[in-house]
């Protein structure tokens, strides 16, 4: 189960990102189907191989027809998504020559993103849940709580922002990049005194170091350094969140126990959608996921 956010992004090809008050000629616009929640329900389901439903919000446009075409089409399940008198998300996004990208999200309908009785039905059926931060977080507590006994809730910190005691209190597995670790730690270190600091909260804590690969860490275990397959990046958005989207699917297999093994398929996931431009439309399948994590990708 993925609760979060879903966006339509509109994509610019730019030489170099702008500085403030400049302006830049890019490429041509794309419109394609994104949003950190959306985008980590068609990678747990695409590139996962794991039974995926979506809660989400959308509006009553066309944009929101994109996105349930692109869910859907993942074979995502989106009967608890609610359509809201809201416009759809919208993000706004510059990629640079070296696959870098800048965004900027018009939050939109993921306001209105809320666990009812038919949501919370569902989330308790579910082995796994997880979240991000582009929805209240209100609402990513309440999806936490809801989850069955012995069920994993995975929260992908982003955006990076200030969590609640009682939502602390419900993550399983945090995962964060470099960046969100120091915020959420509040101080500076490497990754690995990240994590650490961070293991004094939750149970087990994952660090994304892009084409470093990912720091697991556990409380019972040592920490365990996955690295990253070496691939030209064309574009890095939903990267991400296709790390993620196929942590989550792994964990519904493998357990907290098998973390590592998990990171280790995310991270080719996620190397192999950078290879290609866009967001979900990136997301590998499950087969290319097992043939780059054995090494027999061409």
């Amino acid at each position: 189960m993925v609760v979060g956010s879903a966006n339509v992004d509109l994509v610019v090809d730019v030489p170099r990102h702008p500085a403030g008050g400049e302006t830049i000629l890019g490429g041509n616009l794309r419109r394609t189907p994104g949003g950190k929640g959306a985008n980590q329900a068609v990678a747990a389901a695409r590139a996962g191989g794991a039974g995926t439903t979506f809660v989400g919000a959308l509006g009553r446009d066309e944009s929101a027809d994109l996105l349930l075409a692109s869910l859907e089409g993942a074979g995502v399940r989106t009967e608890t998504v609610d359509r809201v008198d809201a416009p759809t998300g919208t993000a706004l996004i510059t990629v640079s020559p070296d696959g870098e990208n800048a965004i900027v999200v018009a939050p939109g309908a993921n306001s209105r993103v809320r666990v009812g009785a038919a949501q919370a039905r569902r989330v308790a059926a579910a082995d796994v849940v997880l979240a991000q931060l582009e929805i209240p977080l209100g609402t990513v507590t309440a999806a936490a709580v809801e989850r069955r006994q012995g069920a994993l809730f995975v929260l992908n910190a982003a955006p990076s922002r200030e969590l609640p005691d009682a939502l602390w209190r419900e993550v399983d597995v945090l995962v964060v990049n470099e960046h969100e670790a120091a915020d959420l730690a509040g101080a500076a270190g490497t990754p690995e005194d990240l994590a650490a600091a961070l293991l004094a909260r939750v149970p087990a804590v994952v660090v994304t170091l892009g084409a470093e690969g990912s720091l697991v860490v556990r409380r019972d275990t040592d920490p365990v350094r996955v690295p990253a397959a070496r691939v030209d990046a064309v574009d890095t958005t939903g990267a991400g969140d296709t790390y993620c989207g196929v942590l989550a699917a792994a964990l519904a297999r493998l357990g907290l126990a098998g973390l590592a093994d998990a990171a280790r398929l995310a991270g080719a996931a996620a190397a192999l959608a950078v290879t290609r431009p866009g967001a979900q439309d990136a997301v590998p399948d499950a087969a290319e996921v097992a043939a780059l994590a054995e090494g027999k990708h061409s």
